[in-house]
């Protein structure tokens, strides 16, 4: 499904009015400097890519917005890191970044091994496999002896290797850490096969020079949950990173827009007077401003809206 769901709306309310305050941290950090620094993919179009005149645009883009507005109220109190696949997390373990919102998937070595917390999923997703079409492959199935560029330190590559094995199939990795560099591998033919996860080779074929001669095969491989991530440790950061995540979901839910964000402050349903702010009590359980949700709508929208607008059926991807 495209749109994510939360069957309890209530419970955003009930679990933010239940949320303490944490000691100092990340929030006081950021609030000190001026700015959030976010780590994000060097360039995957519709989900962080900066366009002709520099500034970056996608769903991780928007997700990090929303939470520059949750903290500051402003879209713009970022300061955008681009990271390869390799040194994304070691940039948040060093704090050299505040958030990671670069499609990385939640795993349980990454939370527990690596030290590090990942909020709400902003989209689910799984891997693939995209080739030529001149090859005439119809399934990954009939990948054996094939070269395929991928990348290393993912979750890709690991089950890109399981894959095979388990389908007693030889495969020839061709592995290059930077995802430009990887793409143009592919596209200039130093690669039979092209592996990631099935957001991210729409995106590229997408861009590619002749998108119409690439195909993604069926199969989809394994379970990718990509979310925002945080470090270990500091509770309030997490709990605002997360919950703006949920706050663009539950506007949806809730039948908020950033067109009707301004009327529905007048709407007699006691769960959107509590969202909007103008029942008190959520902001202050995140140690934010009473109209932080209300801010994130009418800023950059729901997730429906940011969806559509950098995913959607009328973009490229």
């Amino acid at each position: 499904m495209k749109r994510l769901k939360f069957g309890a709306v209530a419970a955003v309310v009930a679990i933010l009015f239940c949320t303490g305050l944490a000691s100092a941290g990340t929030l006081a950090d950021v609030k000190a400097k001026g700015f959030i620094s976010v780590g994000v993919n060097e360039g995957l179009f519709g989900f962080s890519k900066p366009d002709e005149k520099g500034v970056w645009k996608g769903l991780d883009v928007d997700t990090a917005r929303a939470i520059s507005i949750a903290v500051f109220g402003s879209p713009d109190k970022i300061k955008f890191v681009p990271l390869t696949a390799k040194t994304r997390f070691t940039a948040l373990q060093s704090g050299e970044i505040d958030v990671l919102t670069r499609n990385a998937t939640q795993t349980l070595t990454r939370e527990s091994s690596l030290g590090l917390n990942f909020a709400h999923v902003n989209y689910y997703d799984g891997q693939g496999f995209l080739i030529p079409k001149k090859l005439g492959i119809k399934s990954a199935k009939e990948l054996g002896g094939a070269t395929v560029c991928v990348l290393p330190g993912t979750t890709t590559e690991l089950n890109a290797a399981d894959f095979f094995r388990k389908n007693n199939l030889d495969w020839k990795p061709v592995v290059i850490e930077q995802t430009a560099e990887l793409n143009k591998a592919f596209f200039a033919g130093r690669c039979d096969v092209l592996t990631s996860d099935v957001s991210q080779l729409a995106a590229q074929r997408s861009v590619a020079p002749n998108p119409d001669e690439y195909t993604i095969l069926p199969e989809v491989i394994s379970k990718e949950p990509l979310a925002p991530v945080v470090r270990h440790g500091d509770d309030q950061w997490y709990d605002i990173v997360y919950w703006t995540v949920q706050a663009l979901i539950t506007a949806e839910e809730l039948g908020i827009t950033s067109a009707n964000v301004d009327a529905m402050m007048n709407s007699n349903d006691p769960q959107v007077q509590r969202f909007l702010g103008k029942t008190p009590g959520m902001g202050k359980a995140l140690g934010l401003d009473e109209a932080w949700a209300y801010n994130i709508v009418k800023q950059v929208g729901n997730y429906g809206e940011i969806f559509e607008r950098n995913i959607g059926v009328n973009t490229p991807l």
